[in-house]
């Protein structure tokens, strides 16, 4: 009889394995849900441009990842971060206020926070390893989709923004922020 695999790093005084495959699906359900809100906030100021189509498509994808991570709150009995209400603010807002200093500038945030999504999840699948082999398939197709987000972005100019270094640091700490504490609370 074999073992039932188990999370890869897990070390004294970490939370259980089940609650930390909680906190993934936790997080998860959270930041694709703030990255639709993003997309929406930018769509609300670019949706008539021809970036507008570009934009959809990724707030399509966005949605049918919150969607599987919808479901899976349900069967895994995970209840949402409490942050909720404040994500759903705050991403709407730094799509507008993005896609308000241009095209380029929507692109960044686009890049900024894909790139720290890849690493997350690339940080869940590493962890996961052979355990929960249903989430560690969504997390991978998701990854793959945000990679292409990012190159989307980054083909659409992203760089080419005033200030591009700046901006993106700003946004990629904010995103380490919120994954942090969507983890948490």
């Amino acid at each position: 009889m074999s073992a039932k695999p188990t999370l890869k790093r897990y070390l004294p005084g970490d939370p259980p394995p089940a609650e930390q495959v909680k906190r993934m699906v936790r997080v998860d359900h959270a930041g694709e849900h703030g990255a639709a809100r993003i997309y929406e906030g930018q769509l609300a100021i670019l949706g008539r441009r021809p970036v507008g189509d570009t934009i959809r498509h990724m707030a399509e994808q966005e949605r049918e990842h919150r969607a599987v991570f919808d479901r899976m709150l349900v069967e895994r009995r995970v209840r949402p971060t409490l942050l909720g209400p404040f994500w759903d603010v705050a991403g709407y807002a730094l799509g507008a206020a993005t896609a308000l200093m241009g095209e380029r500038a929507a692109m960044a945030c686009t890049v900024a926070v894909e790139e720290v999504i890849d690493e997350h999840y690339q940080h869940q699948a590493d962890a996961l390893g052979d355990a929960e082999p249903e989430l560690k398939a969504v997390i991978e197709k998701f990854q793959a989709d945000e990679r292409e987000h990012r190159d989307t972005g980054l083909a659409h100019g992203a760089e080419a923004t005033p200030g591009y270094e700046a901006l993106s640091a700003v946004i990629k700490a904010g995103s380490r922020l919120a994954i942090w504490m969507a983890t948490r609370i």
